[in-house]
């Protein structure tokens, strides 16, 4: 065996074993989720409706990434990450229907999800068509075995984020009538989803303007917070938990764990740490980026900005 053989070898059994790893971490995190808040799902063929989703979600991405390995290309990854909410959407409400006719509140938290879901996984396409490539895979793509961990992630990432309209719009039985924490939930993703939308089109503005070219963006909601795409997000899923407060009973409530993770994985794992990894290595040695940096919070505003 050659040098080069023996490394390729070496290569894969690390794939293989980070891979599997993820797969099997990311199995016991929704066979755990499954059993603790599906215990009040309609029954479908003796497994609840909220298993059905999370097969739909996993199904989905890991069908999506056959094509991707042989491609060798992430092109499709966001859009195929909205349309498997979509999936999970239309999945959960039939799947309730089977029990009663959706709640206003079902109706109201899937539309949400749908304007949501459409809205970025369009921007996050036409985004990776117009750059050409994401920069998230360009080690990940080489390997088919390696490329496998983010479209296990990304279903991870769908379940784990639906998993309140999940069991809210597949619960067995009446629901209760909308009320005060409805109305918080609601008014929390419309400030969330603003936020969102009115930073994602800020950036883009600066980035097809020929003179911003290599520069970072300070200006409009990018004065006031270095990540103000994501402040919207963890906002806006920290909305949709609401919702569950007047309908959620014991184990169901482990749901909240939506708005949880998504800061913790956009805060402390996938999105701010490494966007501001590469900040750093493009800008760092800039006096006016780490003017930036000093003034300017990673999330959430200060009252008042530094002068």
């Amino acid at each position: 065996m050659t040098v080069e053989e023996a490394l390729a070898m070496d290569s894969l059994r690390q794939d293989l074993r980070l891979t599997t790893i993820v797969v099997a971490v990311a199995s016991i995190i929704v066979f755990l989720m499954v059993n603790a808040v599906g215990k009040n799902s309609v029954v479908l063929n003796g497994s609840s409706a909220v298993l059905y989703c999370a097969v739909i979600c996993f199904g989905t991405q890991w069908a999506a990434w056959v094509p991707a390995s042989i491609l060798k290309t992430e092109r499709f990854y966001d859009l195929m990450g909205g349309l498997t909410y979509l999936a999970a959407v239309g999945f959960s409400l039939w799947a309730g229907a089977q029990s009663e006719a959706p709640s206003v509140r079902e109706l109201i938290i899937s539309f949400l999800v749908v304007i949501w879901s459409l809205r970025l996984s369009s921007f996050l396409y036409f985004r990776i068509h117009r750059t050409g490539k994401d920069g998230r895979f360009d080690q990940l793509k080489t390997s088919p075995i390696r490329f496998l961990i983010p479209w296990t992630l990304q279903a991870l990432w769908v379940f784990l984020t639906m998993i309140v309209v999940i069991v809210i719009n597949s619960q067995a039985g009446s629901a209760p009538e909308l009320g005060m924490w409805d109305a918080v939930g609601f008014s929390i993703w419309i400030l969330g989803f603003g936020i969102e939308v009115i930073s994602d089109h800020q950036k883009t503005v600066f980035n097809t303007e020929s003179n911003n070219q290599g520069k970072w963006i300070d200006s409009g909601l990018w004065s006031y917070s270095r990540h103000p795409n994501y402040l919207g997000e963890i906002l806006l899923w920290t909305g949709i938990a609401f919702f569950g407060v007047s309908c959620f009973t014991g184990l169901e409530r482990f749901a909240w764990v939506s708005p949880i993770f998504i800061y913790l994985l956009l805060t402390k794992i996938s999105g701010i740490p490494i966007l501001d990894k590469r900040a750093l290595d493009k800008w760092g040695e800039d006096p006016e980026y780490q003017k930036y940096r000093e003034n300017t919070p990673a999330l959430i505003p200060r009252l008042s900005k530094k002068s």
